[in-house]
């Protein structure tokens, strides 16, 4: 592995564990993440064959039968690892253990998996009893001690979150503490070319926070200045640069100016404390924790002490090792005037890049994140990269690292997000236990690709999701809304989701209907959703959303993800909104699949080409591409490592697309002569391969991807669908969904053919249905050119499960496949080797099979499609009860409407203002010649949001919500039938009521049952 080469007194080719250029400290990690998985246990890092792959013998899924059948029964009842989580909001330790007990049960009863523990109360209230009740307290540690053992007792898991509020903090830490978040404040005079500056030295130019009452003087430096300020940034002459620091004295300074036109600046750098409190209400505890610094180890140790030290007794430690699951850390979110600091920073900089930080500290130094000083822009950019990648590396070792082997040695996993700064979370995604990405903050599916590209590298199994988290959305956020998020995000590769969130009943000066932890937000507006519980109308609609998610989920935590290609990114960030180079715009609407990687995942082991294919025991791309630096002003620019690592896997025969003009390529970082000469000659021989194909354009990519032989796994006519393949032994898993790539995207229903390829050939289609756990075989079919083609309709945000599989996999009997028919749809009936043919229409009918055989069937009379028009709504008007002081309390009038039409609740004068449950009934009748052989489909057309439907007595099973229409099949008969819908709401439109001065800004939201409701009949016959 190649060395950045020192120029200064560092030790050539020391292998200091923090080396942080992209590709560089590989082997270091490498031997540190064994050395977590010899010791890990759980937390170990996982082999690409995942937990859901194996069965109970190990062997291989698809074959024998008895292990498709075991598969099957897991997606029909998945199990409770597999289910949905709830973030879950408590109000520092002012909470009833018994009332815990109790919610454990609510959140067990509806079918989620798992509760992650989070103080939260930005909702402002500041009347909690933080010197009695504090977070980590005793109430707290006997509240979480309820919570674990009723989890136990429920088979929930439970997750902590490693503080109150985010980012992690201790209540051993205060602003001035060492091991509190730093930063690099500088100040600044401007100096006349040939006058004298004698004073104090120039204070800082931002203000400290709050707290901070000390601060040391690093260096004082002298620069001309080259000329005006551009967009706030002051050109700056690097070889002028003078350190006067010695110059100082008592806080003095006396400097005179190189004589000449032009200006100088002296710069003073100070280093103090940002002073950070953790957001998301507080104060938490006495004494008030400040934020840790998150790139030593001291910042650290002062958060696993606390715990060691203040919370995990031994019952709890016991507790934890049989329920908990992971340690829980949000983003990072460090709030800075200044400049991002840590003590180790200078020394970690020129050990592992050769060269001293102190000459490019103007370059550097930001107030709130913009730059005030700049020498030769590319050397800036440069400069500021390597301070990036150095932050990265600490950050890793020391706060990453840390935490997960802390949380190892617990008997926990350490779940993360990383990202919030210009760090590798792309790479952090290999090593992490679970990765996690979030709906709010991310910009488009392609942030949880970066963190896919880590995991799957690395041969991980999860990457979470804190899913359904809207700002302005708390008691209004739909499950029609959170659906069609959770369909995209499960299509960009997650397969966990932790839902924001569940909140614990009450607290001190909390309204109607509860305490929510983040509404109203700092009491003045809407908050971020969603305070979902008991006080929901949809509760009790739970179970059907939480089976939804756990089979989804189950299918995909099964087996291994693959992708098309692949792309090569200089920097590892996420949380962007940065896609890829035609692919995310193009690529994907037409079929492909794409991920990403960097230098040090693509050294990660088994990382290697086979067979033209790069990591085939992993993602298996089947082509990579490197593209110009999207984070660095677009230059054309490649580490030595990563120069090296593309030469090699061209060499070895992966096909690769280079975009851009490479002619003359940059060494990232600040570098030797010789390390860019070595770039430039690796990529020229790379671009020499015949395996190799450079375009000018992105638009040129697909041209370039054919010319090298490379095709997608799926194919389709460009739509808004998307798709997450894995393979799973012999057999293929695909999740399609009609997706949004971000919240922004417009999308429409889609109706299409879409061509799959098969891992075994002699595989058949099968559809799996994530609402009520059936499979069944695919009848109709087309197989061309080794793919198979399958019709998929799909409304906005609906997603859809085929199976490719060997005949029998569902325990079918036969192989029949029908190529055409003149009927509506056909499906499989009895065994599996009958053909039935459906129509809304009488007549004769044909099915043709795959081997040309005509099958026939007739159709008798069907009865006309009967409009719904008339309903009689029992509406459960859900307010705060009259007299009451439990704010939690609720009473549920009913009231009585007669519908003539139907119409959303907002139009109906007795319901304007309510939010509940609503039951809709209405009675028609068929014909006496009405017989088996005879169904239904029933379309509601606008329901919001969540519903339930019965007929003549019996539930209909869990219908897919974003489509609204079911089939009756054998529900029905003739004479008098009865349908009842029920709608359950959002609570908003009675809080604009209850509490106008937070809800009333809002518009009435328009739910409830708006149809047009329409029952069609069809006819169903066998086909001989």
């Amino acid at each position: 592995m190649s060395k950045r080469k020192p120029r200064s007194s560092a030790p050539a080719g020391e292998d200091f564990p923090t080396r942080g250029k992209p590709g560089a400290g590989v082997e270091f990690t490498r031997r540190r993440l064994l050395a977590l998985t010899a010791a890990a246990g759980a937390g170990a890092l996982l082999p690409l064959r995942t937990a859901a792959s194996a069965s109970a013998d190990g062997s291989t899924p698809g074959f024998p039968a008895a292990v498709s059948r075991a598969w099957r029964s897991n997606f029909a009842a998945p199990p409770t690892s597999v289910a949905p989580k709830f973030r879950w909001w408590w109000p520092n330790g002012q909470v009833d253990p018994a009332e815990i007990a109790r919610e454990v049960d609510q959140v067990a009863d509806i079918g989620f998996g798992g509760l992650e523990l989070s103080d939260i109360h930005a909702s402002g209230l500041d009347t909690l009893d933080i010197v009695n009740y504090p977070w980590g307290g005793s109430a707290w540690v006997e509240a979480l001690e309820a919570a674990l053992t009723r989890a136990k007792a429920r088979g929930l898991s439970v997750d902590l979150t490693l503080g109150p509020g985010y980012p992690v903090c201790a209540p051993t830490v205060g602003p001035d503490s060492p091991a509190a978040s730093t930063e690099l404040a500088h100040g600044v005079v401007t100096v006349a070319g040939g006058a004298t500056y004698s004073g104090v030295v120039p204070a800082a130019v931002v203000a400290a926070g709050s707290g901070v009452t000390k601060q040391t003087l690093y260096k004082v430096q002298a620069l001309r200045v080259t000329g005006a300020a551009v967009s706030g940034v002051t050109p700056l002459d690097q070889s002028s640069l003078i350190d006067v620091t010695d110059s100082v004295s008592d806080g003095q300074i006396s400097w005179t100016a190189p004589a000449g036109s032009s200006n100088w600046v002296l710069l003073s750098y100070w280093l103090r404390g940002v002073g950070q409190l953790p957001k998301g209400g507080g104060p938490f505890e006495v004494p008030t924790a400040y934020v840790v610094d998150h790139f030593s180890a001291i910042g650290t140790k002062a958060v696993t002490d606390w715990w060691d030290d203040s919370i995990l007794n031994p019952r709890l430690e016991a507790l934890l090792r049989q329920v908990g699951i992971a340690f829980f850390e949000d983003s990072l979110e460090l709030s800075t005037v200044a400049t991002i600091w840590t003590s180790g920073l200078p020394d970690a900089f020129r050990q592992s890049l050769g060269y001293d930080l102190v000459p490019y500290l103007p370059v550097i130094v930001s107030i709130k994140g913009k730059f005030q000083f700049a020498y030769d822009a590319t050397l800036s950019a440069h400069v500021r990269d390597d301070v990036n990648s150095v932050m990265s590396s600490l950050y890793q070792e020391n706060h990453l690292l840390g935490f997960q082997n802390w949380a190892h040695g617990h008997g926990m996993q350490y779940r993360m997000q990383p990202y919030g700064l210009n760090t590798d979370s792309l790479f952090f995604a290999s090593f992490l236990d679970i990765p996690e990405g979030e709906t709010l903050g991310f910009k488009n599916l392609d942030d949880y690709r970066v963190l896919c590209g880590g995991r799957d590298l690395a041969g991980h199994l999860k990457l979470s999701c804190e899913a359904l988290a809207y700002a302005n959305g708390a008691y209004s956020t739909t499950w029609y809304t959170g659906l069609q998020a959770v369909g995209s995000y499960f299509a960009a590769g997650v397969n966990q989701s932790v839902v924001h969130g569940f909140a614990y009943s009450n607290a001190p000066g909390a309204t109607w209907p509860g305490f929510a932890a983040w509404s109203p937000y700092q009491t003045t507006g809407i908050g971020y959703s969603e305070a979902w519980g008991p006080r929901q109308p949809t509760w009790g609609h739970m179970p059907d959303i939480a089976g939804y998610f756990s089979r989804n989920q189950w299918v995909l935590q099964s087996g291994t993800p693959k992708y098309d290609i692949v792309f090569y990114r200089q920097k590892g960030y996420t949380a962007t909104g940065i896609g890829a180079p035609w692919a995310t715009a193009s690529g994907i609407p037409t079929g492909w699949t794409h991920s990403f990687a960097t230098d040090r995942t693509l050294e990660l082991p088994g990382v290697s080409v086979v067979g033209g294919r790069l990591a085939t025991d992993g993602p298996s791309y089947g082509a990579l591409i490197l593209g110009p630096d999207q984070f660095t002003g677009s230059e054309t620019e490649i580490s030595p490592d990563g120069a090296r690592l593309l030469l090699g896997f061209a060499k070895a025969g992966l096909p690769t697309v280079v975009l851009g003009d490479w002619s003359k390529p940059l060494a990232t970082g600040v570098v030797s002569a010789g390390d860019s000469a070595q770039v430039a000659a690796d990529i020229a021989q790379m671009l020499s391969l015949p395996n190799v194909v450079s375009v000018s354009d992105q638009s040129l990519i697909p041209n370039a991807l054919a010319q090298l032989g490379v095709v997608p796994a799926v194919t389709q006519t460009s739509s808004s669908l998307m798709h997450s393949h894995r393979v799973d032994g012999h057999v293929d898993l695909y999740y399609l969904a009609n997706a949004r790539h971000a919240a922004s995207s417009k999308i429409t229903a889609i109706n299409q053919t879409v061509w799959l390829t098969p891992v075994d050939p002699d595989a058949v289609p099968y559809r799996l249905n994530a609402w009520t756990g059936a499979a069944a075989r695919i009848a109709q079919f087309t197989v061309q050119d080794g793919r198979i083609g399958v019709q998929v309709a799909l409304n906005p945000g609906e997603s859809t499960i085929v199976v490719l599989a060997k005949p029998g996999w569902a325990g079918e009997h036969g192989a029949v496949q029908v190529t055409a028919t003149s009927a509506d749809s056909v499906s499989l009936g009895g065994d599996g080797t009958q053909v039935l043919t459906r129509a809304a229409q009488a007549g004769s009918y044909t099915a043709t099979l795959a081997d040309g055989t005509v099958l026939n069937s007739t159709i008798g009379a069907v009865p006309a499609p009967i409009p719904l028009t008339s309903w009689s709504l029992s509406a459960e008007d859900w307010q705060p009860a009259p007299g009451s002081t439990d704010v939690t309390a609720t009473v549920k009038p009913v009231v009585r409407v007669d519908l003539t039409a139907l119409a959303a609740w907002s139009a109906i004068p007795q319901l304007q203002d309510s939010s509940g449950v609503g039951r809709y009934t209405t009675q028609f009748t068929l014909p006496s010649t009405w017989n088996s052989g005879l169904g239904a489909t029933l379309s509601l057309g606008t329901v919001l949001d969540t519903y339930r439907v019965w007929v003549n007595g019996t539930r209909v099973p869990p219908a897919r919500q974003l489509a609204a229409s079911m089939d009756l099949g054998p529900l029905l008969k003739a004479g008098q039938n009865t349908i009842v819908v029920e709608v359950a709401t959002t609570l908003l439109n009675r809080l604009r009521v209850v509490t106008p001065g937070i809800y009333g800004i809002a518009s009435r939201q328009a739910y409830g049952l708006i149809g047009p409701v329409t029952l069609t009949p069809y006819g169903q016959a066998a086909a001989s």
